[in-house]
């Protein structure tokens, strides 16, 4: 794995993430992903999925205050099935981006939105380490 260009990748991701996220909801699984956005500098609106109602409900009271969403679940075979899930219910109601999910499980070796900001820590160190 080539890390400085996977570290450079994911910066950019997170740049044009924070800027579609100053006018676009993301969606994440638990509060754990809230805490690793805000992190790593994104400040819109972050709604978690976990908020004690069905995710058929949740995506019916979504759909009346959006008409886009920015959909960041993990991208393990559980985040990948939630993702479905909503886009599903979304369907026909509320333009649904699942391009950063994807971007990130391209460019890292992580599997989770929360360990994220720890990934890049230790890419970091290991571009020093060679450099």
């Amino acid at each position: 794995m080539d890390y400085k260009k996977s570290l450079e990748d994911v910066k950019q991701i997170l740049i044009e993430l924070k800027e579609e996220n100053k006018l676009v909801s993301i969606i994440v699984e638990g509060e754990k992903d809230i805490e690793a956005l805000r992190k790593l500098g994104i400040n819109g609106d972050i709604i978690s999925i976990n908020k004690g109602t069905n995710l058929s409900s949740f995506c019916d009271n979504f759909a009346r205050e959006h008409t886009k969403v920015i959909i960041l679940t993990d991208w393990d075979k559980r985040g990948g099935k939630i993702c479905h899930v909503i886009k599903k219910n979304l369907q026909g109601r509320v333009v649904c981006n699942i391009r950063y999910r994807e971007l990130f499980a391209k460019n890292t070796t992580v599997k989770t939105l929360e360990g994220l900001p720890t990934w890049i820590e230790t890419i970091k160190k290991k571009i020093d380490i060679i450099n």
